[in-house]
């Protein structure tokens, strides 16, 4: 009777497999990012040579200045609460309108204006200037 494969191997440590093999993944260097600041290094960075490191910064956020912005169309939509509120005020068919006491620092010029607006700002960008001026109101600006 033959031999079983296993008893032809005893006292062979390997059982003719190799220092790594029948080890998981070992005959293959690993899965995954296994190796990839050893032996896979040179195949990653030719790959995608920013993937190792740090790229640019990011600022303190005390240092990044953000503005409080407000479109047209949310001041034309929301005028009766802003009335309600006491940041509007109607003088006629004119309406005055205080951003800076609403804690807004620019006006941007997404919308229309339907009604002509007095409105109170720190900074406006052209476009709502120009839109605000063509309803027969104002910005006034207050640098």
């Amino acid at each position: 009777m033959a031999k079983k494969r296993s008893e032809k191997f005893r006292g062979m440590r390997t059982h003719g497999h190799g220092k790594n093999a029948r080890r998981g993944h070992g005959k293959r260097g690993g899965v995954g990012n296994a190796g990839s600041f050893t032996h896979r290094f040179i195949k990653i960075y030719k790959e995608n040579p920013r993937y190792f490191g740090m790229h640019g910064f990011k600022r303190a956020p005390e240092l990044v200045e953000r503005k409080n912005t407000i479109n047209l169309s949310e001041i034309q939509d929301r005028l009766d609460t802003l009335i309600e509120q006491g940041y509007v005020k109607k003088d006629g068919d004119f309406y005055i309108v205080d951003l800076t006491s609403m804690g807004i620092d620019k006006l941007l010029g997404a919308g229309n204006v339907r009604v002509p607006m007095k409105i109170i700002v720190e900074e406006a960008s052209e476009k709502a200037i120009e839109k605000v001026k063509s309803a027969g109101g104002e910005v006034e600006v207050n640098a």
